[in-house]
């Protein structure tokens, strides 16, 4: 059932990220175990933990601080070597997550994690732990963990504003963020019927994750695509009642191709991608509730995956 005589859990806890960003740059400040700058790195998790990997591997190289991968951890490549891991775990319990890091014991790399949790099995499954636990979250669905741990890790390549070009500080996005929560969200956008985020570099991540929460939250019918090839085919799905969302600058000549097909367009630059996130979190909230859904209680989801 919705929830309308007070905000669901979620919804609060979407609220407080402003908040909890510039608390994960003052962290990151003081945390040794990041990456250095010309390390080799690979960054994994799993589900949305894995899309805030993508968008800080685009971010970090795009910072020209090194070779950055990004995998999910059950499709970590066994054969490739690098100078650092970082892994990224909300529940400190993920079974993929805990296996690789067992399996990458030895082999001379050092493991870095970012967790919510100091009482889980990850603790001594890293070489290093950055403990977020003023981001955990009550929801099964993730929203601030996840921002936090990317806000964390995007401080941690350096300090100021275009320490990435074109990319905002931290402290920055935070601001946005603010209003990002206080601005009322399009009628054309909540009446949809169909949602497609789009991306460019790191905001792909960001993209992919607009759109799991979507899915995770109120079981809508939601795509994602890098922006520059929605245009080979993915477009088709759009058209009246549906939605293109871009995070980022948007490329040009895509704004034509949706009001010819039809389709609303959502383009919110210059706002911060990462506060652009918050609006799409609330727009699931919304959606779930519309629909008569508990958005903390979504539908055949666990808080962590542990399998047996």
């Amino acid at each position: 059932m919705s929830r309308t005589s007070r905000p669901s859990r979620t919804a609060t806890e979407i609220a407080t990220q402003p908040a909890s960003w510039r608390r994960a740059a003052e962290a990151a400040a003081a945390f040794d175990g990041l990456p250095r700058p010309g390390e080799r790195v690979a960054v994994t998790g799993c589900g949305t933990s894995w899309f805030m990997a993508i968008a800080y591997a685009a971010l970090r190289e795009a910072a020209g601080q090194g070779e950055t991968d990004a995998f999910a951890s059950s499709e970590f490549p066994s054969g490739r070597s690098y100078d650092r891991v970082v892994a990224i775990t909300r529940s400190g319990t993920t079974t993929e997550v805990l296996a690789l890091l067992d399996a990458l014991k030895g082999r001379g790399a050092p493991t870095v994690a970012l967790t919510a949790d100091p009482g889980t099995p990850v603790m001594a499954a890293a070489d290093a732990v950055a403990v977020l636990d003023w981001a955990d979250e009550e929801s099964v669905v993730q929203t601030r963990f996840a921002t936090t741990a990317l806000a964390f890790l995007r401080a941690g390549l350096g300090a100021g504003p275009d320490v990435v070009p074109g990319v905002k500080s931290v402290a920055d996005a935070a601001v946005d963020a603010e209003l990002a929560l206080t601005e009322p969200l399009p009628e054309a956008v909540l009446a949809a019927e169909q949602w497609t985020f789009l991306g460019r570099g790191w905001t792909y991540g960001l993209a992919l994750e607009a759109a799991l929460k979507m899915r995770e939250a109120a079981g809508a019918w939601t795509e994602a695509y890098p922006a520059m090839e929605y245009r080979h085919g993915p477009i088709a799905v759009t058209g009246p009642g549906r939605v293109a969302w871009a995070f980022g600058e948007l490329p040009e000549g895509l704004a034509v191709d949706v009001a010819q097909v039809g389709g609303t367009l959502v383009a919110n630059a210059p706002c911060d991608p990462l506060a652009d996130l918050v609006r799409a979190q609330r727009l699931a909230v919304a959606i779930a509730e519309a629909k008569g859904y508990d958005p903390d209680r979504p539908r055949n989801l666990t808080r962590s995956v542990i399998l047996g």
